[in-house]
């Protein structure tokens, strides 16, 4: 209509609308990019989750928003509140009961003052002795009645949130005989669920006779157990919280307000919920502060406030064994951080759940961890950062694009990249086609749809790839460039040498072999020790497995050795500096590879000058070559010799 307006802003009706989808491969990038730079795989992921997508809305988030609301519910009050108003309401009737008792000349006046005069400094008390008293003043009478009714009214109203009037009129006889039949029936109800008798019937006779008293409606007998349980601690975490004068003070006012037969039943409805719920937080206190005085049922409201907050802030953690996003209660987030926190919860599972259904993420028992599939793609992207620095000789050199030596198709395709030169697999090719576009004539080929033949070759290597996994590759910020360099080769091996064997194989203390996965999540060995000699006696095993390939080993470390398998028990012995035993230990390894025709290339990472002349020794020693690369370039300088010690087989 003319003459309208509009006006425009942020969507606030929960997640945007219009919002893209998670691109998954970029959150699986972002991870992969952590570890190349020499994170944990571990943490990185956790990380992708903690940061949310693009940086936003993201588990850390959500717990800085739990721990301001926090701060502030501990900052809300005075917790001895009801123990503040009801010396106020006590004070008020004494005043207007000696202004009444001035006016009168009998003994009886001049006793009541008296006993007015020696009352217990005690509020409770007072209370309780006053409990028989026959006021003169009506407007005594009825602030005294208010010390009861109120107390009594938040007590019963915070435990049962249907009692709200009744509460207030639990005074007469006839209710308080009501509420202790509720309670009563409530009490053996939860007796025989505590003693796992088939209480369905019964709970349906309980609801049916007091489902009023329970406006949230349970449906089981735990559901209406954990909504009592919850109420039920945070009374006993007030009690905790306050000083031992305070909590006698209010347990004996609430003794008098609710009457021995309601107090005894209550006391009953604790101790059943205490042992139906023990995981719930019964014995902890807080120091709440401020200057405004709580009653009751605000006191044990902050404190229920803090108890949520606390739980919620240990789902958000996610660090204990096992835990997931499924673990984070979505409508407790909504209830204390808002509907536009319990929209970013549900975003990141969704992410969670995306990544594992698009195969990219897997469980196991200590939380996510990438999957071959997003190990493959890592690994790649490791290998065409290294490509990217390589600049001698044409791309043809370091991608395997061309037939075997003898050209003998091995049964497998793969898909045509630019620069192969292999012929294509036709009937592959076109059911690629036909997959993607329909059974269409004419039929449309599109470049994605290519394959080439693979051909195997006649010659293949055996590699060994040992790397230090030392503390002090990650305290010189060598662990990122070592964990992409030998992803990278790993990667060039299965796709495009898949006739080659190769074995990853780490070394500290003592060497380990480790397989793909395993290298993305390595940790540094955090004890002292560099066993070069252990890991070239694995290197050994894994090329006598091979006997007809062509033997390779190369060795990314930046220290000298300085541990070895002792020769009697076999366990790995350090000491620093270098022990003589170390070094002939490890030389001992050396010239075994030697004598088996294994070239020993090593790639040293450090400056120091006697580590280098040690080097030098040990590959002139196996014919090998000493190489020095700056960081940058270790991934280029290992692929570079892999593929000249390739090309030198083939030849």
């Amino acid at each position: 209509m003319a003459g309208n307006r509009f006006r425009y802003g942020q969507w606030q009706g929960g997640p945007d609308p219009l919002a893209p989808p998670y691109d998954v491969r970029a959150a699986v990038d972002s991870v992969g990019a952590e570890v190349l730079a020499g994170g944990s795989l571990r943490e990185a992921l956790r990380d992708l989750l903690r940061r949310g997508p693009n940086n936003r809305g993201g588990l850390d988030d959500l717990a800085a928003r739990a721990r301001r609301l926090r701060r502030e519910a501990l900052r809300r009050g005075d917790l001895d509140g009801a123990v503040t108003r009801s010396r106020a309401l006590l004070d008020q009737a004494l005043a207007a009961e000696r202004d009444a008792l001035r006016g009168r000349t009998d003994d009886d006046a001049r006793f009541a003052e008296t006993v007015l005069d020696n009352l217990p400094r005690s509020t409770a008390r007072a209370v309780q002795e006053l409990s028989g008293y026959r006021w003169t003043s009506d407007e005594a009478r009825q602030a005294y009645q208010r010390i009861l009714d109120g107390l009594r009214g938040e007590v019963l109203e915070q435990r049962f949130a249907g009692l709200r009037d009744a509460a207030r009129a639990a005074g007469d006889p006839a209710v308080q005989a009501q509420l202790a039949e509720m309670m009563r029936d409530l009490n053996d109800l939860l007796a025989r669920h505590a003693r796992a008798e088939d209480t369905t019937d019964a709970f349906a006779e309980f609801m049916r006779r007091h489902g009023e008293f329970f406006p949230e409606q349970p449906r089981t007998v735990d559901e209406l157990v954990d909504v009592l349980a919850r109420r039920a601690a945070a009374g006993e975490r007030l009690m905790r919280s306050l000083s031992d004068r305070q909590r006698e003070e209010l347990a004996g006012l609430m003794r008098q307000s609710l009457g021995d037969r309601l107090a005894g039943e209550l006391s009953a409805l604790d101790d059943h919920l205490r042992a139906l719920r023990p995981d719930l937080n019964w014995q902890r206190g807080e120091r709440v502060r401020g200057d405004q005085p709580l009653g009751y049922g605000e006191a044990t409201g902050a404190l229920d406030e803090i108890a949520e907050l606390d739980e919620l802030l240990d789902s958000l953690d996610q660090e204990h064994p096992g835990a997931t996003l499924d673990d984070v209660d979505v409508d407790a987030v909504a209830r204390t951080l808002g509907r536009d926190a319990a929209d970013d919860v549900r975003r990141l599972r969704e992410l969670e759940r995306e990544l594992r259904r698009q195969g990219w993420v897997s469980r196991d028992a200590d939380g996510l961890t990438l999957s071959p599939k997003a190990l493959r793609r890592l690994a790649g992207t490791a290998l065409r950062r290294v490509f990217a620095d390589l600049t001698a000789g044409p791309r043809g050199q370091h991608d395997l694009r061309t037939a075997g030596a003898a050209g003998e198709v091995s049964g497998a395709s793969r898909q045509w990249e630019y620069g192969d030169e292999q012929p294509l697999d036709v009937v592959r090719t076109l059911t690629r086609a036909v997959r993607r576009a329909g059974p269409t004539v004419p039929l449309q080929l599109a470049v994605e749809d290519f394959e080439v033949v693979e051909t195997e070759r006649r010659a293949s290597a055996a590699v060994a790839l040992c790397v230090d996994l030392s503390y002090s590759m990650v305290s010189q910020g060598r662990w990122g460039p070592m964990k992409q360099t030998a992803l990278a080769l790993s990667h060039l091996m299965a796709t495009r040498f898949p006739q080659d064997a190769l074995q990853i194989v780490g070394f500290g203390l003592e060497a380990v072999p480790l397989t793909q996965q395993e290298l993305a999540a390595v940790e540094p060995d955090m004890r002292q020790g560099t066993n070069l000699q252990h890991a070239l006696r694995l290197a050994g095993r894994h090329l006598r497995r091979h006997p007809g390939a062509e033997p390779v080993v190369l060795v990314v470390t930046d220290g000298e050795p300085t541990a070895h398998l002792d020769p009697d028990d076999g366990e790995a012995y350090f000491h620093w500096p270098s022990l003589p035993e170390t070094v002939e230990a490890t030389i001992h390894e050396v010239d075994r590879l030697a004598r088996a025709g294994v070239t020993l290339n090593l790639f040293l990472l450090g400056e120091d000058p006697g580590l280098r002349r040690f080097m030098d020794a040990v590959a002139r020693r196996s014919r090998g070559r000493l190489f020095t690369p700056d960081l940058g370039d270790l991934g280029e300088y290992v692929v570079s010799d892999y593929l000249r010690s390739r090309r030198s087989s083939g030849r």
